[in-house]
């Protein structure tokens, strides 16, 4: 991770970490950067957050100036502007989004022109361009300054992508979806209506401070509570900018990433469509995912947590489908990057081709109990590297055995240190959490 960007792009609270001056310096690099042998042609989304369209004004800026050519896309999902740059041959996209954060966070995201996240090189030119450090670039002048361009029809190119992906009618399946007050509002009801599905949605009525509050992914219970009042046949989750699914099936369980890799891991296995009989996941994903795999047979990898790791390991090793618990899925056949809606799409061709409900399909998990606490820190580095740290950690993973593990790992996007415990039950898992914990409070390393 670099200074200002970590595993997915540059995120902080907007005008305090993440300023309009840094959204116009990141434009004028890009600009530059992309347009040195030809004009350089950039695609922008946003997400539903007040400050999404203070920072588009400031990229535009910064871009024109230095000559680039931008396309807007205006409200729409990460993997619409993952689509649009991979097809239709721009130089990069940019995503305006702090996905699941609170509203008052913002962040940039930038995806090179194969639809894939941004090489870290490049993101350490833009923050070295930023920091005074790379020097000034040139301003274009009289005609070979750039000019913006209103792309909606990229977004709706999206989702005519989207709807030619179901193998089935979703007609009589009655499908809740919690939008977050994010980018999925504008996109997904659209696609399962056109799909013949039922469509009963909530939180889709983005007012630019109600993203992620209280709804969507992170939220899940909401959604879980909405389908067993209405009696509905499968729900689904998205995050700010729909990058993350999570579902929820007709009983009330909770389908997270782990339990949705299972399902369409197994179902590809069934169909021959999963390549090298490999799930690539990360070191978050639960022991019992890993049991369930071993028992049909499914060999399966594990990265650092991001779906930016998983995918990386996705395209070295030709695997086809990989995850996070968290609800980023990447499925490489068809998008290369987390993308909630063609999720969703795809558990709804499990449930149709195979006729079974989602609880049949995920019912051979048996997820072990897990807790997962965050710690604000002074110093992550400092705190991971802390030898009483290490000691309690260790001591933990000797207790443990086989029956459960311990992660300590530092986040990517926040001033946090995450310490994960998944035991047999949950007494176990608190127990264990608290005792690292302990420690770090009484090394000083927890910021109060």
């Amino acid at each position: 991770m670099g200074k200002y960007f970590g595993t997915d792009g540059f995120r902080g609270e907007a005008n305090v970490v993440l300023t309009v001056e840094h959204a116009y310096k990141v434009g004028r690099f890009l600009g530059w950067y992309y347009g040195q042998e030809h004009k350089a042609r950039i695609v922008i989304g946003k997400d539903t957050r007040r400050s999404s369209y203070m920072f588009e004004y400031s990229l535009v800026a910064g871009l024109t100036a230095s000559g680039a050519d931008v396309y807007l896309l205006h409200v729409t999902t990460t993997p619409s502007v993952s689509y649009v740059v991979r097809t239709e041959e721009f130089d990069c996209g940019i995503m305006i989004s702090a996905s699941h954060n609170p509203f008052y966070d913002n962040g940039i995201k930038v995806i090179n022109g194969k639809g894939e996240k941004l090489e870290a090189d490049v993101e350490a030119k833009v923050e070295a361009y930023i920091d005074g450090i790379w020097g000034e670039v040139p301003f274009a002048v009289k005609e070979n300054i750039g000019r913006t361009v209103d792309y909606v029809m990229g977004r709706n190119r999206y989702i005519g992508y989207l709807i030619s992906l179901a193998t089935r009618s979703f007609k009589g399946v009655r499908v809740g979806m919690d939008c977050s007050n994010g980018s999925s509002s504008a996109i997904a009801k659209n696609v399962f209506d056109a799909l013949g599905a039922k469509t009963y949605v909530i939180h889709n009525e983005p007012d630019g401070t109600n993203i992620n509050t209280n709804c969507g992914s992170t939220h899940i219970n909401v959604l879980r509570d909405f389908v067993l009042e209405k009696g509905l046949d499968v729900g689904f989750a998205y995050d700010g900018d729909a990058d993350r699914c999570i579902a929820v099936d007709h009983t009330g369980r909770i389908i997270d990433g782990d339990l949705i890799l299972y399902v369409c891991g197994r179902y590809m296995k069934e169909t021959g469509t999963l390549k090298n009989n490999t799930v690539v996941t990360t070191v978050m994903s639960n022991l019992g995912l890993y049991k369930a795999f071993d028992k049909i047979g499914i060999d399966y990898e594990k990265t650092a947590v991001g779906d930016k790791y998983v995918y990386e390991n996705m395209v070295a090793n030709n695997n086809c489908l990989g995850g996070e618990q968290s609800g980023h899925i990447i499925f490489s056949k068809h998008a290369s990057t987390g993308d909630g809606i063609l999720t969703s799409l795809k558990i709804m061709e499990v449930m149709m081709e195979k006729k079974e409900s989602l609880s049949k399909l995920a019912e051979p998990v048996k997820i072990y109990p897990q807790l997962l606490k965050n710690v604000r820190v002074k110093s992550k580095p400092e705190a991971q590297a802390d030898e009483d740290v290490m000691a309690a950690v260790a001591a933990v993973e000797k207790a443990l055995g086989e029956d459960g593990r311990i992660l300590v790992r530092e986040s990517g996007t926040e001033p946090v240190i995450r310490v994960m415990v998944e035991a047999t039950t949950d007494e176990i898992c608190e127990k264990y959490v608290d005792q690292v914990i302990a420690v770090l409070e009484e090394k000083g390393h927890v910021e109060h």
